[in-house]
């Protein structure tokens, strides 16, 4: 375990050094990127990505897959709303906890399948994706809702500033989202490293069945996770439809690779067992702001996607190289 602590240390390490060389490369080639403008859109548009990834970790910890979250946030946060414009209801709170319990409700089908069917989670969360998508369409619909239908609270929300830094003529606030989301991390790494629940997920990712003859609930476990992933799918329903003007129930399908990513390039093991808070934030402030840097270096938008599959792929086989070279190191030991 201490051996274990130290390489995902030391993984981190590396992606902080990564990340600062990177910034410094990027802010000689382009003067602005270092400005106050470019941070606070970065803490905007990273605050998303962060609530999915807390959850998206808790997963991948325990040991599974799921692809599912994005179609839960979709479902989940049209849903509400759609019920706030019919019920001429406009409350913010009403829309985040409606969404909130979809979500969990949601989630908590996709752990019932995934642990009384003893199926791969990637496969439930793949097929419950599209069955959950199918619901939508079938009984809800998925037209857009148009700038003169969406809820006022929903349009103050996603403006709303916890406070204003000015800077010369401009002024720049800190947005709520990121609030939020940093606050989802706190309460993620609590679980994870400060209750039995925590050691709990960490135990089934490393071996199931070691787990459960320590007297570990397998079940109730699983339960949390999934309905843990749910509930901040709902939450993430609600926030992002209170970015854009546009709600377009369709809009956030395929970005689930992204999150997935981001996450397992801070390091966490997709096998389960591992994985850290810090991990996870750098590998989405990678993300976010290779993404930002296509802007200001004027490049194709486009290329964020082979970015992505690219450097997803060096990370997993660099993970896979140090536990090769661990396992060599401890077969010698032993021997």
């Amino acid at each position: 375990m201490n051996r274990r602590f130290r390489k995902l240390k030391q993984m981190e390490k590396y992606l902080i050094s990564i990340l600062a060389v990177y910034i410094i490369i990027v802010s000689i080639v382009s003067k602005n990127f270092l400005s106050m403008n470019t941070l606070f859109d970065l803490l905007r548009t990273s605050s998303g990505t962060l609530i999915l990834a807390s959850g998206v970790l808790v997963v991948l910890i325990s040991g599974g897959i799921d692809v599912s979250f994005t179609a839960i946030a979709v479902v989940s946060g049209y849903s509400s709303i759609r019920l706030m414009i019919s019920l001429g209801i406009d409350n913010i709170y009403f829309a985040l906890l409606l969404s909130a319990l979809i979500g969990c409700f949601l989630g908590l089908i996709n752990a019932l399948i995934i642990h009384f069917f003893r199926l791969s989670t990637f496969i439930v969360t793949l097929g419950t994706s599209s069955v959950f998508y199918g619901f939508m369409t079938t009984f809800i619909g998925t037209s857009s809702i148009s700038v003169a239908d969406k809820p006022q609270s929903l349009f103050k929300f996603g403006k709303a500033k916890l406070f204003t830094v000015t800077n010369g003529s401009a002024s720049y606030g800190i947005p709520l989202f990121f609030v939020i989301a940093l606050a989802i991390l706190i309460i993620t790494w609590f679980i994870l490293y400060k209750t039995m629940l925590g050691r709990s997920i960490f135990a089934i990712g490393n071996s199931e069945e070691s787990a459960l003859r320590a007297g570990i609930n397998i079940l109730k476990t699983k339960i949390f996770v999934y309905t843990y992933m749910g509930l901040l799918s709902g939450i993430m329903g609600i926030v992002y439809f209170s970015e854009i003007d546009l709600i377009n129930p369709v809009s956030l399908v395929g970005t689930e690779l992204m999150v997935i990513a981001a996450v397992v390039i801070g390091g966490i093991r997709l096998t389960g067992g591992e994985g850290t808070i810090l991990g996870a934030v750098l590998g989405v402030a990678i993300i976010q702001i290779f993404k930002s840097t296509l802007v200001f270096l004027g490049l194709s938008t486009s290329l964020n996607d082979l970015f992505i599959g690219i450097i997803l792929i060096a990370s997993v086989s660099i993970i896979s190289y140090q536990e090769r070279k661990n396992n060599r190191q401890q077969l010698i030991f032993t021997k």
